[in-house]
């Protein structure tokens, strides 16, 4: 793994440095730091978009917060899919960091990942289930600007997850659209969390 000591050199090393510098541990708060250290303990390291936010320590913790809640209250819906909608809405807007991330999600809930070849194919594809092809096609409707979400579309929706479920996959979908649309503005990419090989942390 390559050894970085200051965040500007990553820029200089690779090119590839987000927009605004990543907070090294040394620079934070003590705050800061403990946040670093749970999301390391249990990621293997530190998501970027969250070394770039502990520039604003105020936004660093109502998203901790809100990611926390977030997780712990979306159970109305099965995983698989709840993760392939959010997968599809990263895609769908170009954010690599969060298909990176969002892949080792699926591995660690269990989920074929090999089946995301043919996600392209989803309408057609024998390996997605009718539930998850709706939920991919109601991704696309809400991720196109502007929206082209039917009222067909979330009648269906609610038979077969109720209402309950079409709140959480609507949640789901625009959460990830706000992750995925920072992460871009800010020129995160990919982090290496599903290759294991998480070299682009500035301090690793």
């Amino acid at each position: 793994m390559r050894q970085v000591s200051h965040p500007g050199e990553l820029s200089r090393q690779t090119g590839m440095a987000p927009r605004i510098p990543a907070l090294s541990p040394d620079r934070a708060s003590l705050m800061t730091r403990l946040m670093y250290r749970i999301t390391r303990g249990r990621f293997g390291e530190v998501p970027e978009p969250f070394t770039v936010t502990a520039r604003h320590p105020g936004l660093l913790l109502a998203g901790a917060v809100h990611e926390t809640l977030l997780e712990r209250a979306s159970h109305t819906l099965p995983a698989s899919v709840r993760e392939l909608a959010v997968y599809w809405t990263a895609r769908r807007i170009g954010c690599g960091w969060c298909v990176d991330f969002g892949s080792m999600l699926m591995r660690m809930e269990g989920l074929d990942l090999t089946r995301l070849t043919e996600i392209d194919d989803y309408a057609t594809s024998s390996n997605f289930s009718a539930d998850e092809r709706a939920a991919i096609a109601y991704a696309d409707a809400m991720t196109t600007d502007p929206h082209t979400v039917t009222d067909e579309q979330v009648d269906d929706l609610r038979h077969r997850f109720g209402d309950r479920g079409v709140v959480e996959l609507t949640y789901q979908i625009g959460v990830e659209n706000m992750r995925a649309r920072m992460n871009t503005a800010l020129g995160i990419a990919e982090q290496g969390f599903n290759s294991g090989d998480a070299c682009r942390v500035p301090w690793a």
